[in-house]
């Protein structure tokens, strides 16, 4: 990981390290690019690693299922042999034309990369937990409060307390209830915002009293000291409250995303998302491309397999950009091998 306040020059830089971001690196180096990576986060993975490591995957080509977290130590490894340099734990704040047809990359940390590309891989963009608007919740964060499971072994034992009526809240109900001593689901609806069978699963659940559906309340308040929270106050439509013993709270309320400041690049948007040419995954500006989820074109699938296709065709595009008067032959892997880095 590199150093803050520190300059370099390299071919590509890629913003985000999520597993689109990774592929790109593996693509930019089989056509002998070398790239640097710059990801908000202090790990590579972006959303598998910070939001459903354990969950699996299973529309990877090749793997019937792979939990996303595993599916991001080998992304990595196969970008390893291309010694990308990763600044981790920084945003991009600028972006700005160099001379000699470079771009300056300025991050919050001050570090400063220039590179004939920019290949954008930003995923959702920046994105954090929405939070319920209980007094005093900040004090129990991290350590009784949750907004994202990564290790399910942690409440091994625990009274969990899971607000929420999505596919993520639901999911981890019946996840949690293998290991956890109590699992209770607040919900405003007695009606849930999940796959069918899930929803079914977890109504099973619920009715053998492996699970206490809490329904219709919403979250009131929290009662605790010290970062650990003892109970959990729900209220009634009503205006009834309940009040739930509790070692832990999971609200799962969705993520607020935002395009942070790549916003302010001057690239075209729709919906918040980065237009590009799909031939080319080439942006509104000469340099600068993108791929994954962060980009939109007529008939955009938004799936992992369809943004490591991306990432083939924007390195190929990079390249041709880099390297105008050496055209590129196309080659199988399984022809040219991996290059030398």
């Amino acid at each position: 990981m590199a150093n803050g306040h520190t300059h370099h020059q390299t071919d590509v830089v890629i913003v985000g390290a999520g597993p689109v971001g990774l592929f790109t690196v593996f693509e930019c180096g089989m056509v002998r690019l070398s790239c640097h990576v710059v990801d908000v986060l202090d790990d590579v993975g972006g959303q598998c690693t910070a939001l459903y490591p354990e969950k699996p995957i299973y529309d990877i080509p090749g793997f019937p299922k792979v939990d996303a977290a595993e599916l991001i130590v080998r992304l990595r490894a196969q970008a390893a042999p291309f010694n990308p340099v990763y600044h981790l734990g920084e945003q991009v704040q600028a972006l700005e034309p160099a001379t000699g047809g470079f771009w300056r990359v300025t991050t919050s940390q001050g570090t400063v990369i220039q590179a004939k590309a920019v290949i954008v891989a930003a995923g959702v963009g920046a994105f954090g937990p929405n939070r319920p608007p209980l007094d005093g919740i900040e004090a129990y964060e991290g350590t009784s409060v949750f907004y994202y499971v990564t290790q399910r072994e942690l409440f091994r034992g625990k009274r969990v307390v899971i607000a929420g009526g999505g596919d993520t809240a639901v999911d981890w109900a019946l996840s949690l209830a293998e290991v956890a001593s109590h699992v209770s689901v607040i919900h405003r609806r007695d009606k849930f915002r999940a796959a069918p069978e899930s929803e079914a699963r977890l109504k099973a659940l619920a009715q053998a009293g492996k699970i206490d559906l809490v329904v219709p309340y919403q979250l009131q308040g929290l009662e605790g000291a010290n970062g650990q929270i003892t109970s959990v106050i729900v209220s009634s439509l009503d205006g009834g409250t309940r009040k739930i013993a509790a070692d832990v709270l999971l609200p799962f309320f969705g993520l607020s995303m935002s395009l942070g400041p790549i916003a302010d690049w001057g690239l075209a948007l729709e919906r918040s998302q980065i237009a590009v040419d799909p031939a080319t995954l080439a942006a509104s500006k000469r340099g600068l491309f993108a791929v994954g989820d962060v980009v939109t074109y007529p008939g955009k699938l938004k799936l992992i397999l369809t943004g490591f296709a991306e990432a083939a065709i924007a390195a190929r595009s990079a390249y041709s950009l880099i390297h105008p008067e050496t055209p590129l032959h196309f080659e199988y892997s399984t022809t040219a091998g991996v290059p030398d880095a």
